[in-house]
């Protein structure tokens, strides 16, 4: 079950990947009443709900579909890449969009290095995610990390892909 929602998950971000960029006149975001507002700040990246999804807009399983629940970090590193600022950009406008959601910020890593290395990497990773999201706005207060290190993996095996993508950061609604 693990892998073939990982599979669908990775399925989802290469295909968000292929699509065209809007321009600032045809993005716009939601607000708390529904309505399409438009913004041509440099967070102008559109999260609007699926009309026809059911999902709950302040759940994980929304976050997981519509927004992005994780970034992630090259070997031994822990600043943000450029891969993942639209992506941390995406989690910011949701967050203000949903002002009752809380989150944890998850800091991860693959499996090379001591446990104790790897936990200090994953706080590093979690603490990096963190300032970029209060960077852009997002009330502090609404935010905490933790690092699980190499001690959960989303993907099992020594490979370069496994580790790549072992190397994250997730966002875990509260």
């Amino acid at each position: 079950m693990g892998l073939k929602f990982l599979t669908l998950l990775v399925a989802a971000f290469a295909l968000a990947a292929c699509g065209s960029t809007p321009s600032n006149d045809e993005m716009a975001t939601t607000t708390a009443s529904g309505a399409a507002a438009a913004d041509t700040g440099p967070m102008a990246a559109a999260v609007t709900p699926a009309p026809d999804s059911g999902l709950d807009p302040t759940s994980q399983e929304y976050l997981v579909v519509n927004v992005g629940d994780r970034v992630f970090f090259d070997f031994d590193r822990s600043d943000i890449r450029s891969d993942a600022q639209g992506t941390l950009e995406k989690v910011a406008v949701w967050m203000k969009t949903y002002p009752s959601v809380t989150m944890t910020i998850e800091g991860h890593c693959d499996e090379r290095g001591t446990r104790e290395y790897n936990l200090a990497l994953g706080e590093r990773r979690a603490n990096s995610v963190y300032d970029y999201l209060v960077a852009l706005g997002v009330d502090p207060s609404r935010l905490s990390t933790i690092s699980y290190g190499k001690e959960r993996p989303a993907v099992l095996g020594s490979t370069d892909d496994a580790w790549a993508q072992n190397r994250r950061g997730v966002f875990a609604i509260n």
